[in-house]
């Protein structure tokens, strides 16, 4: 069983394979529903930091693309929406 984690937050690859085991765990069916109940949680919790990572990700990549022949970087807005 997968014992939901509260210890500080996790990269990506970490939660995206948190949640995996959580995903796997909650298939299996054989859950309290209290157990089952505070698995879902942590897993919309991952999910949400998984799909916050790769929003960065994307806006990283966008910021790199070709401008005027030339690749350019600019500044990275962190700011939460």
């Amino acid at each position: 069983m997968v014992k939901p984690a509260k210890s500080a937050t996790p990269d990506f690859e970490a939660a995206l394979k948190e949640l995996e085991k959580i995903v796997a765990t909650l298939e299996k069916g054989d859950l309290s529903l209290d157990t089952a109940l505070k698995h879902f949680e942590r897993g919309i919790t991952l999910t949400r930091l998984c799909q916050s990572a790769l929003k960065q990700a994307e806006l990283r990549v966008e910021m790199l693309i070709e401008k005027d022949g030339q690749q350019k970087l600019t500044a990275l807005d962190t700011e939460d929406e």
